[in-house]
């Protein structure tokens, strides 16, 4: 009777519930869940990095083209600046033998009455080389106006231009006036003041202003203007 009643013995049965059978099992988990994740996750992923590689980007901006570099060449110089400038500090124009033969010339520059440095030229007349007549010097601005002279060895152009057919040697001349001056003419000024260049044609009143020079030790200096 006892064996009976020992609890290892008594077992309660469990209470049936009508419809149910019993305890339901779990589903067991699909092995292949976690692969099919993950190619989603990587489709997904390799997806948007196409979208972004592939979206629209603003053009960028297109750097301008040089312009080319010209080489500008400097500035000739101004000739007035080459030619000698004369004053009682410096009064060498040149040598004898820039002057070498009759008719040639050379220019300067010399500071008048006014203190304005003025354009002069010297000319090398028939003569022997070291004899101060053999050489004539004047200022190239007319005593009257603003018209510079010029020196013409060209006998074409005083022909042409100034319609003077009778000249055997250069002259000098006013371009304003078409007046002419023989650098072997002398006229006589009133005073009784003999100059050279004596006019011959045109209506100026007087010949270019003589500029003073000397010869010392073969070459020729300009002391001043008339």
């Amino acid at each position: 009777m006892a064996d009976e009643l020992s609890p290892t013995r008594f077992k309660a049965d469990m209470p049936q519930i009508p419809g149910v059978s019993g305890p339901v099992p779990r589903p067991r988990a699909n092995p292949l869940l976690p692969l099919i994740v993950g190619v989603v996750a990587l489709g997904i992923i390799l997806l948007l990095a196409v979208r972004w590689f592939a979206r629209p980007r603003p053009a960028q901006p297109v750097a301008p083209t040089p312009a080319p570099q010209i080489e500008v060449p400097p500035p000739a110089p101004d000739p007035a600046s080459l030619l000698p400038h004369i004053d009682k500090a410096n009064p060498v124009v040149t040598d004898l033998a820039a002057v070498p033969k009759p008719w040639s010339s050379v220019d300067f520059f010399i500071r008048d009455l006014t203190g304005e440095d003025v354009p002069a030229t010297v000319v090398r007349l028939p003569g022997p080389p070291a004899a101060l007549s053999s050489y004539w010097a004047f200022s190239r601005k007319a005593p009257y106006g603003n018209c510079p002279l010029e020196y013409i060895t060209d006998l074409d152009k005083l022909r042409k231009e100034y319609d003077f057919h009778s000249a055997a040697h250069p002259l000098v001349g006013n371009p304003c006036s078409h007046t002419l001056y023989d650098p072997l003419k002398t006229t006589n000024l009133p005073g009784n003041i003999w100059i050279r260049g004596a006019i011959v044609q045109g209506s100026d009143i007087r010949p270019p202003l003589g500029v003073e020079i000397k010869i010392q030790d073969k070459q020729i200096l300009a002391l001043r203007t008339e």
